[in-house]
């Protein structure tokens, strides 16, 4: 279970998640930009700034054309979440719809070319909306984490047999969302 205080917590570095997720555009690759948002006691530092140095060596079309191989050409590596679990089944409308309708109770609008499993827009969700004193946030979380715990491992793994840079940052997301796991209460 997420602790949405602790998550609260990193909701700037979201932006930078979302913003290093979606097509390569040269304002998001300024080589000061990945230590704004990822302070040295972030949990994903370390591996955002070997993503980083990865990505700093490229030029910014060699960049877009590792993005366009990676995400749009492997099929393993698809920044849609719900995909590796449901690809077209009934169930992933199912969880899109619920997706959908999570944004817009807190007030986001979804881009109707785009579906609401999509990573970019997951990361955007959690740096962009005002979540945390809603009290709706507990049990809606625990889907939208759910699909972002799912859909990020079966990512990684896909990313790290691929060899890309994009697996150091997509680790990091998931060390970001594992330094906000509640502590099991003790038992004895």
């Amino acid at each position: 279970m997420i602790d949405n205080r602790k998550l609260y917590t990193f909701k700037d570095s979201f932006g930078f998640f979302a913003n290093q997720l979606t097509w390569p555009d040269k304002r998001n690759y300024h080589p000061d930009h990945a230590g704004e948002e990822i302070g040295p006691d972030h949990p994903a530092r370390a591996h955002v700034l070997r993503y980083w140095e990865e990505i700093q060596k490229l030029s910014l079309d060699d960049l877009r054309e590792l993005y366009t191989a990676t995400f749009d050409f492997e099929e393993d590596c698809a920044l849609y979440m719900t995909w590796f679990k449901f690809e077209d089944a009934r169930e992933r409308g199912q969880m899109l719809a619920k997706l959908k309708v999570l944004y817009e109770m807190y007030g986001l609008e979804m881009p109707d070319e785009e579906l609401s499993d999509y990573l970019p827009i997951m990361c955007e969700f959690l740096y962009a909306a005002e979540w945390l004193d809603d009290p709706r946030t507990p049990d809606s979380f625990r889907i939208l984490m759910g699909v972002l715990e799912d859909g990020t491992y079966h990512l990684m793994k896909a990313l790290e047999k691929e060899e890309s840079p994009y697996f150091h940052l997509i680790k990091g997301l998931r060390e970001t969302f594992k330094a906000c796991l509640e502590e099991a209460p003790a038992h004895g």
